[in-house]
């Protein structure tokens, strides 16, 4: 496995610790709909199914990780969820989180939340 696909292991395992401290529940990691993906998908305290992309980077060097989340990234994870959605027949609130991680592998990263994104 390449260093950057570990990196990436490392920052969803981070997102998955943190939402479970946060009281969420893990229902699916790593979901696939076609070439689309969709890295957690859990639910808050509330039901709300929540759908979260993971951004990791090791520095701030060339921006926040969440930048990486451009426009064709959106419509990509909007389609993954609307699938996820009918196939699951979710009938509750929906809302789609980014978790942006930065650090190495064996530091304490850096987590922002940045909950509800428009689509």
């Amino acid at each position: 496995m390449a260093s950057h696909n570990e990196l990436g292991k490392w920052g969803e395992d981070c997102a998955v610790s943190y939402l479970q401290q946060k009281g969420y529940t893990i229902v699916e990691r790593d979901w696939k709909s076609g070439h689309r993906d969709i890295d957690i998908i859990a639910l808050d305290g509330d039901g709300t199914v929540v759908f979260v992309e993971v951004k990791t980077r090791r520095n701030r060097l060339f921006g926040n990780p969440e930048e990486a989340v451009d426009y064709q990234k959106l419509r990509n994870l909007q389609g993954a969820m609307n699938h996820y959605i009918k196939y699951h027949h979710i009938d509750r609130e929906v809302r789609l989180d980014i978790i942006s991680i930065v650090g190495t592998i064996g530091t304490v990263p850096q987590i922002d939340h940045i909950m509800d994104i428009a689509l």
